[in-house]
């Protein structure tokens, strides 16, 4: 499957507690085990003002409605 960069901007991403980290986190993985083997994060990092993550994904397509369902919207990928 093709590997893919998503870009999230999210103004004081670098703020964020661990505890908001973790919920994020748990609600992507919860998206992810949904939509199903077709989709997965490898890893993420997060800046000052972004979160970058890597997935691997059948399809650009799986990798945004991944960004809808989560209600992280996916900037760039």
């Amino acid at each position: 499957m093709p590997s893919y960069i998503i870009e999230r901007e999210l103004p004081g991403a670098g703020d964020l507690t661990r505890d908001q980290v973790l919920a994020v986190s748990q609600k992507s993985c919860s998206v992810l085990n949904n939509l199903g083997p077709a989709i997965q994060c490898q890893h993420s990092y997060v800046t000052a003002d972004k979160i970058y993550c890597v997935y691997i994904a059948a399809s650009e397509e799986m990798v945004r409605e991944h960004a809808r369902q989560v209600g992280f919207r996916a900037n760039r990928i």
